[in-house]
């Protein structure tokens, strides 16, 4: 059986100011060049005023928060390594402008030792404290070779 490593309501966190650079390279991976991600003037005339940062790339800083949970629980048991396996009920909630501060925290929920499963929690606030995204996230314990 998994020794996960993790209890219920552990947290990591991760925190990034989203940079000009964030969103090019990430519209070059994604081949998302929308204009509300790369055209200033565009995005000038609309509601937002200003570009704003793909969802995507908001799912990567949480995936970077899960990867700190993964690294705690390979330190205490390097016999089984946590892959996801997925992510549920994901919602942006608010734009995130470049220049702006996120923070993401992930949160661990509930621990599956039948299924060798954790779910997590993921919300992430910007500089305002204002909520901006929340997920859930899956983490499967597979057993090392």
């Amino acid at each position: 059986m998994v020794d996960f490593g993790v209890q219920v309501g552990e947290a990591a966190r991760f925190a990034k100011t989203v940079g000009e650079t964030d969103v090019y390279l990430f519209a070059g991976l994604s081949g998302d060049f929308a204009p509300n991600h790369v055209n200033e003037e565009y995005m000038k005339a609309t509601a937002f005023g200003r570009r704003m940062a793909h969802g995507g790339l908001l799912l990567a800083f949480a995936s970077t928060a899960s990867t700190i949970i993964a690294g705690k629980s390979l330190k205490k048991d390097p016999d089984y390594y946590p892959v996801s396996v997925g992510y549920d009920r994901i919602r942006f909630l608010k734009p995130v402008f470049i220049g702006d501060t996120v923070t993401v925290t992930y949160t661990v929920v509930e621990l599956v030792p039948d299924r060798e499963r954790a779910r997590s929690r993921i919300e992430i606030h910007n500089q305002r404290d204002e909520l901006v995204m929340v997920g859930e996230h899956i983490l499967q314990w597979v057993r090392s070779p």
